[in-house]
């Protein structure tokens, strides 16, 4: 999909994978030992001491920038995927089914020899439409038709709930344009940064040619690219700033748009995108948007029609043929993240296929590797987790009892969503055709596209999912107050279907706890128990969160990740307490199982030990210099070292279960550790 819906808070990088059923006693169903690395000193790091065996037995395959547990599940995943769509090569599947569009269109990803030999036709049309753009009208026009299969030209448009008014649906402006990811490529000035920016050039110059133009036609795109898209990048937001809601939204009658943010054509716009009956929209990023409707209005026709241009061609890339794969992969997999090797083409297909139709895959998926048992554990599980996070609201010291009630009153509001969705998408309007690969990924963004579309105007469907289902990940999305864990997160590391206590709780656990805190981290306390921007603290309530979630802020500000480079605490302060709510109120969950009561040694290690080890375990991995780097622009979520690492200080019974004392590295005198849920 080639936009965004509204904000959902996730745990982790997007990442696919697999349930795979287990019987009792069978390796799968303990604590893998293998993971640790016991040479190590738990007091030193824990990250290593918990996960090194795993470090060292897995190097990081060429293909990858970081290789940790998820990706091994990733890749059981996608050979399970393979197989199933393999399965539906072999029987007649009708025509307009999923099953013939799914295998179709995993078909003309792998197909090589018809890739290559289309060359840059199937991109052709859309380029000859931009090079016959004549009057700024026409930029508008073709500006909001990329927008629909394509990386947001200039801004983005998409229509979701409204802060204010959660049960509605609106239309949104916000912030886009750029192609590398942040503004920081485009501003920062050390070595690093320009020799990144560098390599963008040879990318857009390669491409361009790669699309045919000659090689000082290609030349003069770059320069206009990297001038539209360095200007946009002046005026965004930084990250920081976008994770405060109430900065980012600006409801605004469309009569004002001229008036407010500049003279635009906003009635043709409105109707281009297919918005032309509104009467009102929410301006995310205003400076930005005005930024991007000057450029619009000052630059030559030929500046835009390069940058309108490249949106396309970069977009395409990955869907045409080896010379524009094979360049997409050199900036963006080798130079911005540090990966060796591109991953096989089957792989991608998966991944195409995912991205186009995942319900539909989802529901192949569900069938055959996810045990109903599986949803009624989890149900249970949430359950106890939502107990446990009631008892510890209830148990602050720092909250007034006004603010409580209100807190209880949002945990008890939760929608719990787990496995897959109750009714699946149709996707009978979608046609696969024999075209051409890109083209069949142009009419499933539009089809994507007008499926937002429809929902204008309209009262919020909260039984929609914003995740497939096959998918090794869980949210919060704090519009609708809901809580989501798809079927993929449900095997080991993070559950364990005959699993101890001990595990479960320390993994999928964690990972409840972790999406529940969510509705209460530094954005999600902003929204209500309706998913409404609204301030339900009382104002000394609001001050003390900010002094204990700045104690995050701090600690996290002074890790350094590599070389000179630190964390951000303030990025990454959602994720952060997140991790620290998930921990504090699964070990409080978990001392009600008689495994904690009884107290007794498992494989060596008592069941408060087993807790720590198995939350480590999801975040084993390892994870080149490059993509450090990268994610630490990026990433909200730290670096999976720092999620043990950076975490697990600030958690007293972690101390008591390993022994940590004052003189060891990692040790946190009591004062200096956060405090919050």
């Amino acid at each position: 999909m080639r936009w965004i819906i509204y904000p959902i808070i996730v745990l982790a990088v997007m990442i696919t994978t697999s349930f795979t059923q287990q019987k009792a006693g069978q390796p799968g169903e303990r604590l893998d030992l293998s993971y640790l690395d016991t040479t190590a000193a738990p007091g030193v790091s824990f990250y290593q001491y918990a996960t090194g065996g795993w470090q060292k037995a897995n190097p990081i395959p060429d293909q990858y920038a970081r290789y940790g547990s998820f990706d091994q599940l990733r890749e059981n995943n996608q050979t399970q995927i393979q197989s199933l769509i393999e399965e539906l090569g072999k029987q007649e599947n009708p025509m307009g089914s999923n099953a013939q569009k799914v295998g179709n269109l995993y078909s003309m990803g792998i197909d090589s020899v018809k890739l290559n030999a289309d060359g840059a036709g199937p991109i052709r049309a859309q380029l000859e439409e931009i090079a016959a753009i004549s009057g700024k009208k026409d930029v508008i026009r073709l500006a909001a038709r990329i927008s629909r299969f394509a990386a947001n030209p200039f801004f983005g448009f998409y229509v979701g709930p409204d802060d204010m008014n959660s049960a509605m649906n609106i239309a949104h402006l916000y912030q886009s344009g750029i192609s590398m990811g942040d503004r920081d490529y485009y501003l920062l000035q050390d070595e690093h940064t320009k020799m990144v920016r560098e390599e963008y050039k040879k990318l857009i110059k390669t491409q361009f040619m790669n699309a045919g133009y000659d090689e000082p036609d290609a030349e003069k795109a770059v320069v206009n690219v990297l001038k539209i898209e360095t200007t946009l990048a002046e005026a965004h937001f930084t990250r920081e700033m976008q994770r405060q809601p109430e900065l980012n939204y600006h409801k605004l009658p469309v009569a004002e748009l001229g008036k407010q943010i500049g003279p635009f054509e906003w009635t043709y716009y409105l109707e281009e995108v297919g918005a032309a009956s509104i009467d009102s929209i929410n301006i995310s990023q205003i400076e930005p948007v005005k930024a991007a409707i000057a450029i619009i209005g000052k630059e030559p026709e030929g500046v835009l029609r390069d940058y309108l241009s490249w949106k396309v061609i970069n977009s395409a890339a990955e869907y045409l043929s080896d010379d524009f794969v094979n360049a997409n992969f050199e900036f963006y997999g080798k130079t911005l993240s540090g990966s060796k090797e591109l991953r096989p083409r089957w792989r991608r297909s998966i991944d195409a296929v995912s991205g186009a139709m995942g319900e539909a895959v989802g529901q192949l998926y569900v069938q055959k590797y996810f045990p109903p048992e599986a949803k009624e554990r989890m149900l249970e599980l949430v359950g106890n987790l939502k107990t446990s996070l009631g008892e510890r609201i209830a148990g602050l010291e720092w909250m007034s009892d006004a603010t409580k009630s209100k807190a209880q009153e949002k945990l008890s509001t939760f929608i719990v969503k787990i496995g897959y969705p109750d009714k699946w998408k149709d996707y009978s309007s979608l046609e696969i055709k024999d075209d051409s690969y890109w083209q069949n990924m142009v009419r499933a963004s539009e089809f994507a596209y007008a499926e937002m579309m429809d929902d204008l105007g309209k009262p919020v469907d909260k039984t929609k999912w914003f995740m497939s289902p096959h998918t090794v990940n869980a949210y919060y999305n704090p519009s609708s107050n809901e809580i989501c864990f798809p079927a993929g997160i449900l095997q080991p590391p993070f559950f364990y279907m005959d699993g101890d206590d001990a595990t479960n709780y320390g993994g999928i656990g964690v990972v409840i706890g972790h999406e529940m805190t969510h509705g209460f981290d530094d954005q999600g306390r902003k929204y209500d128990k309706e998913g409404n921007l609204a301030e339900w603290w009382t104002a000394e309530d609001a001050r003390r969160f900010e002094e204990r979630a700045n104690v995050l802020v701090d600690y996290f500000d002074n890790i350094v990740v590599i070389d000179t480079v630190h964390a951000n605490g303030r990025y990454t302060l959602g994720e952060n307490i997140a991790d620290h709510g998930g921990l504090q109120v699964s070990y409080h969950a978990f001392l009600k199982t008689q495994q904690a009561k009884d107290g007794e040694a498992m494989d060596g290690f008592t069941p408060a030990q087993r807790f720590f080890l198995s939350y480590a375990a999801l975040w084993a991995g390892n994870v080149r210099d490059a993509e450090i780097l990268r994610l630490t622009k990026i990433d909200p979520h730290s670096l999976g070292k720092w999620r043990v690492d950076g975490a697990l200080p600030h958690i007293g019974a972690w101390y008591d279960a390993f022994d940590i004392r004052p003189s060891d590295p990692i040790y946190l005198p009591v004062e200096k550790r956060a405090s919050i849920w």
